[in-house]
């Protein structure tokens, strides 16, 4: 005798799609329902939230509401942290919570209690809907709980990116003639990271019996599309891409990954940040975000899918070589990819030098651009 499928699918699907649809819901501004642990939370987003909403939860709360921050926001109010906290609301003040979650200049003014898996999950809720990573969470009775938003578990959230990285399954492929790389293939892969599609580009034919030169490009839509002279990302796709096809073929992976994982939105807030003056990673900091949210686990499968097992990585980034790594492919060798230096982005590819631990010769750009005036 046979077990019966729901018309979901098995137990780790309906799972998935709990999150997936508390992902909708948070991203559009709704209040979500977390269940765990014993207890339940409702939690809403700090970009949206109105008078409406935050009356809207206080009535349903069943003790006092709290703000979770993470780490990378704490340290910017003033306090050395390496994980998130939360703060104490003895009532939804949006002008309060707008000051903790958001401003520039803010400095806490309250104790920060430790977090639980209930909180872990709101924040990670936050992450996957690509919004300011700060919620407010509003403990619900059980004879409290408002029937009319989406629920979901907490281990729903917490274990949905391990559970997108295993269902990545190619849904389509076809000949795509690129400008300097007539003979290419897109290949496009569903899951992996949230609920968008993720694309590998097989430029010319590599041969897998070498090391296949491979490069892991995280979406930038204004260098990649518009040009942007704030970064190298354009001159690194289209200068890959080249090389792949002048040099006996390779595999590009155009991974959507907006603005280091934050979403382009998050992007844009950090780029005002940065017209202010601030530096690439003290402006993520500002937000709320570490140095780099990316996964690239998923970026490993997709390679295995492929058929490529020993790769000649073609990257600035160690953080992306000790991924394929830990992921069981076989890094032979890695190439750099160094794009034009300009006046507005000097300063960002030396940040990444100094904070992030890129393999590049900033000073070289530098003075590359100093002798081109």
């Amino acid at each position: 005798m046979t077990s019966e499928t729901g018309l979901l699918g098995s137990s780790d699907d309906v799972s998935r799609a709990r999150a997936e649809r508390a992902i909708a819901e948070f991203r559009a501004g709704r209040p979500v329902r977390i269940d765990g642990h014993g207890a339940r939370i409702a939690v809403a987003g700090v970009e949206t939230l109105d008078l409406s909403l935050a009356a809207a939860l206080a009535a349903r709360a069943s003790s006092a509401p709290h703000l979770v921050l993470p780490a990378a926001r704490l340290r910017r109010l003033g306090l050395e942290r390496s994980v998130p906290g939360r703060v104490a609301l003895p009532h939804i003040d949006l002008a309060r919570v707008e000051q903790l979650a958001l401003l520039i200049e803010a400095r806490i003014d309250a104790p920060v209690a430790p977090v639980d898996a209930l909180d872990e999950a709101a924040l990670e809720l936050a992450r996957l809907a690509l919004t300011v990573p700060a919620v407010v969470v509003v403990p619900l009775g059980a004879d409290a709980t408002p029937d009319e938003v989406i629920a979901v578990s907490s281990d729903d959230v917490l274990g949905y990116r391990r559970a997108q990285s295993r269902r990545l399954a190619i849904v389509g492929r076809a000949p795509v003639p690129l400008e300097n790389a007539p003979e290419s293939e897109f290949v496009v892969f569903r899951g992996g990271e949230g609920l968008r599609d993720q694309v590998a580009i097989i430029v010319g034919k590599p041969d897998h019996d070498r090391p296949v030169p491979v490069r892991l490009h995280s979406a930038c839509l204004t260098g990649d599309l518009f040009g942007s002279l704030k970064c190298d990302c354009g001159d690194q796709l289209r200068g890959t891409v080249q090389w792949m096809a002048e040099n006996g073929g390779g595999i590009l992976l155009y991974l959507d990954q907006e603005g280091r994982g934050n979403g382009i939105a998050n992007k844009m807030r950090a780029y005002r940040l940065q017209s202010l003056g601030w530096d690439t990673y003290d402006a993520d900091e500002v937000l709320g975000f570490d140095l780099d949210q990316r996964r690239f686990d998923f970026a490993a499968n997709m390679l295995k899918q492929l058929g490529v097992t020993r790769i000649d990585m073609m990257t600035n980034n160690p953080v992306k070589v000790a991924a394929m790594r830990d992921a069981g492919l076989d890094v032979v060798s890695e190439r750099r990819v160094i794009g034009r230096a300009t006046d507005q982005n000097v300063r960002y590819l030396t940040s990444k030098r100094d904070r992030a631990g890129h393999a590049i010769d900033a000073d070289a750009l530098l003075a590359s651009l100093t002798a081109g005036k």
